[in-house]
């Protein structure tokens, strides 16, 4: 009996959070103005009015910049690590050559990349 102990007290803050949340939400709910008018039932584009049809192209190379991005943003975080266990005694020849093959792997994503094109902005 003990060992489910810890399982309802985990259980007994997740039903409370969940209770927290509702009441909010219905508190919320009944203290609001609703005034529904044919102007706020429109679309809000950024303060203009919905002109045209709502199909718009969007440019895919921000994305892959982005994306880019964010690849090379969790290599960084893999590169932390890896110098502090280079910097420990009897560690140092072993995870240099690890992080080679790591930066080569990096390397041929960057030149496949390249050669696709798909780094040119234009």
């Amino acid at each position: 009996m003990q060992y489910f102990h810890g399982y309802s007290v985990v259980g007994l803050v997740a039903v409370l959070g969940l209770l927290f949340v509702a009441v909010a939400f219905a508190g919320g709910r009944l203290l609001r103005p609703f005034v529904p008018t044919p102007e706020k039932l429109l679309t809000y584009e950024c303060g203009v009015d919905p002109v045209g049809e709502g199909w718009a192209h969007t440019q895919v190379r921000y994305y892959v910049y982005s994306f880019l991005y964010v690849i090379f943003a969790v290599d960084s975080i893999f590169l932390f690590p890896w110098a502090t266990v280079f910097a420990a005694q009897g560690y140092g020849g072993v995870t240099l050559v690890e992080m080679f093959v790591f930066l080569a792997f990096l390397a041929v994503g960057i030149l496949y990349a390249w050669k696709k094109g798909v780094l040119a902005w234009t």
